[in-house]
């Protein structure tokens, strides 16, 4: 997959087709829309272009606002490399960016690419103030010689699939439903570091993962499952601040039952297939040692079941 930062980076093109978004978490919106997008491009012999932005515009628009994305930019990347895509316009967003009419941006990034169908989202909006509305980039069309397309809400449990919905979800640790809406277990990436050690003494070692700088699950025990190069494990994953131990650091903690060998250093990668129940505070470590013991039973069952 070739990604550019600006039209000139990408081949001279006769005529494109484009799709644009931030395709936060690539969810099934995300992924009906590219569908649709690299279908249009086949029956029409243009070449497909997927227009992004780093970093997310809300990072710039509203910076008081902490954003914490559904998916790191290299997983994001293999996930549209996934489903088809070849060509990526990932436009640099700055205040200036944020600043231009629908006319502006459509003149400076999206014509320079000889753009000839546009594919968008049901609740689609470009330009200063989201004043880019379909029918003003249809009226844009007829005079730049492209045409918009629309696509209609991919419905999910009676709702319209959106990463708003999906964060909600997450933060709120419905990750069986959000698994829903993605098409996949929600879950990151990241290399096993060494942890305080606690685990081992209770006789639970645990995989420790550094927060990922993407959002988090709700505190809480998870069932989980974390692939170590081509082995996909059964595990029991807490995230939190470990109440019992008065700590005040988050971490992301994963016991395998299944294993027993050294992960130090180690790329894994962690799925959130259900949550168990909340983090919370025992009286003694006999306490938490036999609620662990009913976690794992627990999270073994759901794994066995899907």
């Amino acid at each position: 997959m070739l990604i550019a930062s600006s039209a000139g980076e990408l081949p001279a093109s006769t005529g494109a087709g484009l799709t644009i978004g931030n395709f936060d978490g690539v969810h099934k919106g995300h992924q009906a829309l590219i569908a649709r997008t690299l279908a249009g491009c086949r029956e029409r012999g243009l070449d497909c272009v997927l227009v992004t932005f780093l970093p997310h515009p809300r990072c710039i628009v509203v910076p008081q606002r902490p954003h914490a994305p559904l998916s790191s930019r290299e997983r994001r990347m293999e996930l549209l490399a996934d489903l088809g895509v070849e060509r990526v316009l990932e436009l640099p967003f700055t205040r200036a960016m944020a600043a231009l009419t629908p006319k502006e941006f459509v003149n400076a990034c999206l014509l320079p690419l000889n753009m000839r169908r546009l594919t968008v989202g049901h609740d689609f909006s470009l330009g200063h103030d989201r004043a880019g509305t379909v029918d003003v980039l249809r009226k844009l069309g007829e005079s730049c010689s492209f045409v918009v397309e629309q696509m209609d809400p991919v419905i999910e449990d009676g709702e319209a699939v959106s990463s708003t919905r999906l964060r909600k979800m997450i933060a709120n640790g419905d990750v069986r439903r959000a698994a829903r809406l993605l098409g996949r277990f929600y879950g990151f990436s990241g290399e096993v570091a060494h942890g305080e050690g606690r685990g081992g003494k209770l006789g639970f070692p645990t995989a420790n993962l550094l927060p990922p700088g993407v959002l988090l699950p709700a505190f809480g025990v998870y069932a989980t499952r974390v692939r170590v190069g081509e082995r996909l494990l059964r595990a029991v994953t807490n995230v939190g601040v470990k109440p019992t131990f008065g700590s005040a650091d988050v971490t992301i903690e994963s016991f395998l039952p299944d294993i027993s060998e050294n992960l130090y250093g180690r790329s894994v990668s962690l799925e959130f297939v259900d949550r168990l129940r909340g983090e919370r505070r025992f009286d003694s470590a006999r306490e938490l040692t036999r609620q662990i013991d009913a976690d794992v039973a627990r999270a073994c069952e759901i794994l066995e079941e899907i």
